[in-house]
């Protein structure tokens, strides 16, 4: 196997990322991982997937009954390198692997067995589940962006909040109904909370399944709080229906009741907002991916 990964290797780098033979017109890096026992680096291509800004490897071993050594590595330490070839140039980089689980981890490897049903094989050969692994490119300029990031996220959604709150008082100031131009108070409600129910959903699918898992991974220290704050999302995931409730009886319902629950809405966030800033901005300040 050492022999024949050298050949693969020899070539890929000969030809700036393209092979053939068994693997020609397969996606392909070099991952190179630090020996769990040895400490000694150990280079390996294997078969790779871009997704947005990260890219997915299969820990297949081509449906071997144990995990190839490579993902062991990975496990005792996450910082690997990668060489990536686009058949005219090779770049090679620092990246931080994070394991992915859970429905992340069996959506993405459904969708790696439609692409190359190869890997729906390998699969049916074994009895483990097939980790499927993403790469975070580290980033000194990125990685000092995340908090940031993460405050202009929060501070986008109190925007939308906001707004909505403002598009209830002052259309129920009166303490009845107003017609908005070409649509009702209702229907107006209903779109703004839409917009802002279907972003504050995304941002808390994107911090419980890439995210949390890599400050996870790189602080394990915060894994009480990320547990926490994984709980806070299902109840908030229950606030948010209950936002949609409160908008759909705008019509109907008591204007000061409803301006009393949204506004109690809008506590429960902010509260949220604030604690998640408090806890990660520092963590993902000085995150490297």
């Amino acid at each position: 196997m050492s022999e024949w990964n050298d050949k693969i290797i020899e070539e890929f780098r000969a030809n700036a990322g393209v092979v053939g033979g068994p693997f020609e017109g397969t996606p392909l890096i070099l991952l190179t991982t630090t020996g769990a026992r040895t400490g000694a680096a150990r280079t390996n291509p294997v078969a790779c997937r871009r997704d947005g800004e990260r890219i997915l490897v299969f820990a297949s071993y081509a449906g071997a009954p144990r995990h190839p050594d490579w993902y062991h590595n990975l496990l005792a330490n996450p910082t690997v390198t990668v060489e990536a070839g686009d058949g005219t140039t090779i770049e090679t980089f620092t990246a931080t692997a994070v394991p992915l689980s859970g429905e992340e981890r069996d959506r993405m490897y459904a969708r790696q067995a439609e692409l190359a049903p190869v890997f729906a094989d390998y699969q049916a050969r074994t009895s483990r589940v097939i980790p499927v692994v993403a790469l975070y490119r580290r980033d000194r300029e990125r990685a000092r962006a995340l908090g940031d990031e993460l405050v202009r996220i929060h501070d986008g959604l109190r925007a939308e909040m906001a707004a909505l709150l403002a598009a209830v008082e002052d259309g129920l100031a009166a303490g009845s109904p107003v017609s908005l131009p070409g649509r009702g108070l209702e229907g107006a409600l209903r779109e703004r909370c839409l917009s802002f129910c279907t972003a504050f959903h995304e941002h808390h699918v994107n911090e419980n399944e890439r995210g949390f898992p890599l400050l996870e991974r790189t602080f394990p220290g915060l894994a009480p709080t990320l547990d926490r704050l994984r709980e806070e999302h299902v109840r908030l995931a229950g606030i948010r229906e209950d936002l949609r409730t409160a908008v759909g009886e705008a019509g109907t319902g008591d204007p000061a009741a409803l301006m009393d629950r949204l506004t109690r809405l809008s506590a429960e966030l902010e509260a949220h907002f604030a604690r998640e800033e408090e806890q990660l901005l520092t963590a993902l300040n000085a995150l490297q991916i």
